[in-house]
């Protein structure tokens, strides 16, 4: 099973997506994807460290997400844009590769027997990017959610802390 949570920056997409995940486990995995760029940044995911209680297996990949055998388990991917920032930066002005190794790096870990639950941004809805990398950085974004979307067996978006369904499974 995949399900893909996707909605703006804090809509509350991270709380809906752990509160799901403790639903189908009583151990699930909390695979972190984020750099530290900066204090700020550092505070953030200091906070969802601590939201987080003992039950949680935590492990933080930037970017080799492969490199794990989740077999049997329930993670919670989070998150995907934070995951794709890494590979963009480290590609430098290589888009096309950049896109290619996240959907390889994809394909590989959503054909392990295991149950994911996936964060994404919506980068589109916040409006249109102001200089020309964040502009490559959202068309990228937009075609690995898209590429997830399909291959997901549910897709919700968060909007104020609301998820709405859009996608069931069949």
């Amino acid at each position: 099973m995949i399900h893909l949570i996707t909605g703006g920056q804090r809509c509350g997409k991270s709380e809906f997506a752990e509160k799901l995940t403790l639903e189908q486990s009583n151990n699930p995995v909390y695979l972190a994807t984020s750099r530290v760029w900066d204090d700020g940044h550092r505070a953030r995911i200091e906070a969802h460290k601590a939201r987080r209680g003992e039950q949680w297996e935590s492990i933080e990949e930037e970017k080799t997400l492969s490199s794990h055998d989740f077999t049997g388990r329930v993670i919670l991917l989070d998150c995907i844009t934070l995951w794709l920032t890494n590979i963009f930066f480290d590609n430098g002005e290589q888009d096309e590769k950049t896109l290619e190794e996240a959907k390889a790096e994809l394909d590989q870990i959503l054909a392990q027997n295991c149950d994911w639950i996936i964060v994404s941004n919506e980068v589109g809805l916040g409006g249109h990017p102001g200089n020309e990398i964040a502009m490559r950085f959202n068309d990228l974004q937009g075609l690995i959610n898209q590429y997830i979307a399909a291959k997901a067996d549910r897709v919700s978006l968060v909007i104020s802390g609301i998820p709405v369904e859009i996608k069931s499974p069949q």
